[in-house]
């Protein structure tokens, strides 16, 4: 009888996994696959002609041309702080190491348009905070961040978290042991450093570069709001002016653009994922002691720099963002006679965009936090209770969309279901190609989180619930669901906050109605709506801040490894 039963019950878990599996892949791979076959065919014939006749386009090359340019640019800028921060806070005896990587992780969260709209307020001739201070350039004097130079910049801040997270990883886990027997055969100061630490960590210093290359290869935020207005084109604003501009006739131009920058992408992806698998280097000695390095009477003024730069990269923007909220017209000082909440009142409550805007924004985030949650749960408990071949290739492409520039992934959405197969309606305009889309980006965020805990769980609580005749929806709600349950919260709550704030891929997918928060701040400031434009902004930096620092409260009852800050 027992056998009969096990074998029901394992029959009923490759059904579950097989249907929770075609669907995971439904998400994650068809869209890419016919954003690959738009782009590749004539007529439904494999051909490069439309290939060649984009590429051959001045305005095409120039803009991969910048794009890898403030791409590549950008993620050196990001390597010199990300990495002078990672060896700092890993490998020293520095205090408030945990405000310091919050403080560090939170323009990661902030989205790339409030970025570039938070710095624009405090440089040029309109700034309030510079005009309250009296040291304003002179009016007409160009805005500096309006260049390749501003686009570069504001890059390498954004991502800087991201190269500080994979090398701090790699960091940490090298052990005291190492350098300590270095030191007895003689070893001092920069020989250590060269010849032990630098060895050690570069795979993950070279992963955490490459993966920031692709993040800022695809980022539209920071282009958009900084090139635009200075005519300087990168791929994803090129593909967004076109298709904002002359609509879905262009659907095959844009399609072979999007392919462009996914085929560096995903050279970027391969070359991560190279450099990860080369951080398992053979260490001597138990990690259970990692490096501290005493700084002695530098620590002091090491802690002052590290707190001075995320006073310039943090806080100074915020300030400015506050400041030019508070007038009543961009460009005035900020004082007694000219301080008004006005602007916050008429974004919040007034403008009935705004108040779409942040209901669009609360239900795609929210409804895609959970139904990613009912997915994410059964499949990865059930891809690690049932290993295969099926699975493995699943779970080796499931970051695929997240890796992917948002832009190739909302094209590729747009040609996925402009067309619904066997009926005569398109889903191209309405709110739910956004929450499909949402679902497939954010799987991965989702994903990892709850299979990481799950490989954490003893197999032995399931065999005994599974021996005393419970069935599978029992085991899944009364032993994995509780025990995977603060896990997928804390996945939750990521993919909340990701979501939230997205523009990338609503950009292209919004019409009049389902406007994002992040298309409504872009159109706002696009528009000479600058100063509500910054009330919105500094109202959705105000909920990534309390939302982190819920996450931030609750890390220690979470299993390690899934809040990304935490060690």
């Amino acid at each position: 009888m027992p056998d009969f039963c096990h074998a029901g019950s394992n029959r009923s878990e490759g059904r579950l996994l097989s249907f929770v599996l075609l669907l995971a892949g439904a998400l994650t791979l068809l869209p890419v696959i016919r954003l690959f076959a738009h782009g590749l065919s004539v007529d439904g014939t494999f051909s490069l002609l439309l290939l060649e006749q984009v590429f051959a386009r001045t305005s095409t090359q120039n803009a991969l041309w910048h794009s890898l340019i403030t791409a590549g640019m950008g993620t050196l800028i990001a390597a010199l702080i990300g990495g002078s921060f990672a060896f700092l806070v890993a490998l020293t005896d520095l205090r408030a190491k945990a405000s310091l990587v919050f403080c560090l992780m939170i323009p990661m969260m902030i989205p790339p348009q409030i970025t570039a709209l938070s710095w624009t307020q405090i440089m040029g001739p309109s700034s309030v905070l510079l005009n309250t201070l009296g040291i304003a350039p002179k009016l007409g004097s160009p805005q500096p961040l309006y260049s390749a130079g501003g686009i570069i910049v504001l890059l390498g801040i954004q991502h800087t978290s991201i190269v500080f997270l994979t090398l701090r990883a790699g960091l940490r886990t090298i052990p005291q042991e190492v350098v300590e027997a270095a030191r007895i055969t003689g070893a001092k100061g920069p020989r250590v450093w060269w010849q032990i630490i630098m060895p050690l960590c570069l795979p993950s210093l070279a992963a955490g570069i490459a993966i920031t290359f692709v993040t800022a290869l695809g980022n539209f935020g920071i282009p958009a709001m900084l090139g635009i207005p200075a005519g300087y084109s990168t791929l994803p604003t090129l593909i967004y002016q076109r298709l904002s501009g002359l609509g879905t006739s262009v659907l095959g131009e844009v399609a072979v653009l999007a392919i462009l920058i996914g085929l560096v992408a995903v050279a970027g992806i391969l070359l991560q994922r190279f450099f990860q698998k080369c951080t398992k280097v053979p260490l001597v000695g138990s990690t259970s002691r990692p490096l501290a390095i005493p700084l002695g009477k530098a620590r002091l003024p090491v802690e002052i720099a590290l707190w001075t730069v995320v006073l310039v990269i943090l806080v100074l923007p915020m300030i400015g963002l506050l400041a030019t909220s508070l007038v009543p017209a961009f460009g005035l000082p900020l004082n007694f006679q000219t301080v008004t909440i006005e602007s916050w009142y008429e974004t919040l409550f007034r403008q009935p965009a705004t108040t779409r805007a942040f209901m669009n924004s609360f239900l795609l985030s929210a409804g895609a936090a959970l139904t990613l949650m009912v997915i994410c749960l059964p499949l990865a408990w059930l891809m690690e209770r049932n290993p295969s071949r099926l699975g493995r290739l699943f779970d080796s492409l499931v970051d695929l969309p997240y890796a992917l520039p948002g832009v190739v992934l909302a094209i590729a959405m747009i040609l996925l279901l402009i067309n619904l197969p066997f009926t005569e309606k398109s889903l191209y305009g309405t709110i739910w190609i956004i929450f499909i889309a949402y679902l497939a980006r954010f799987l991965t965020i989702m994903f990892r989180p709850i299979q990481a805990n799950i490989r954490q769980l003893d197999p032995a609580m399931n065999e005994a619930a599974q021996s005393v005749g419970a069935n599978l929806y029992q085991r899944l709600r009364h032993i994995i669901v509780p025990l995977s349950a603060p896990a997928a919260a804390a996945g939750a709550i990521l993919v909340f906050l990701t979501a939230f704030n997205e523009l990338t891929v609503s950009a292209l997918l919004w019409s009049s109605g389902t406007e994002t928060l992040g298309v409504v701040i872009f159109n706002l400031d696009d528009s000479g709506e600058t100063v509500m434009a910054s009330a919105l902004a500094m109202t959705i930096i105000l909920v990534v801040v309390v939302l982190m620092g819920v996450v931030q409260l609750t890390s220690r009852h979470l299993p390690k490894g899934v809040v990304p800050w935490q060690s």
